[in-house]
């Protein structure tokens, strides 16, 4: 029974291992926050003491380095720290920033206005070009300039 257990672990880690280093992306890149609580902490170990716990699913962060399954971030506020890599997505995700932004109907700052965002608003992103991008707040799109958020 014990080598059957051997067997299974080791091809898990041959099937998952190389697969996860392949697809891990060049650093430093975008990710959110993919549960609806998750600690940053001091160090790459969860011995170490949380800097932060955050409550906000999709908050993005920017993820700046790696050690075996933990990611160290760097939060929209620029508190960097660790987190392990199960609590991170790779979806794409910004938050407005400094005072209530336009989001428009194209990528043109001539183009209307569709919604309004307040700093703070989470939003998915599904495109960006030529700065601006198309930002998804619960169902409700438009496209908002680059540099009103953080997280492109």
């Amino acid at each position: 029974m014990t080598s059957r257990k051997i067997a299974l672990i080791s091809l898990s880690l041959a099937v998952v291992g190389p697969a996860s280093a392949q697809s891990d992306p060049e650093l430093p890149y975008w990710a959110s926050i993919s549960v609806d609580e998750a600690r940053m902490r001091k160090g790459p170990s969860p011995d170490v003491p949380v800097l932060w716990e955050y409550r906000r699913k999709d908050l993005p962060v920017k993820v700046i380095a790696r050690h075996e399954n933990w990611r160290r971030i760097e939060d929209p506020d620029g508190t960097r720290g660790w987190m392990a890599a199960r609590l991170l997505s790779r979806t794409r995700t910004a938050i407005v920033t400094g005072e209530t932004r336009p989001m428009r109907e194209e990528p043109s700052a001539t183009a209307p206005v569709v919604y309004r965002a307040e700093p703070g608003v989470v939003g998915r992103i599904s495109d960006c070009k030529d700065g601006w991008c198309r930002l998804d707040v619960k169902g409700r799109k438009g496209w908002i300039q680059t540099d009103h958020i953080w997280g492109d």
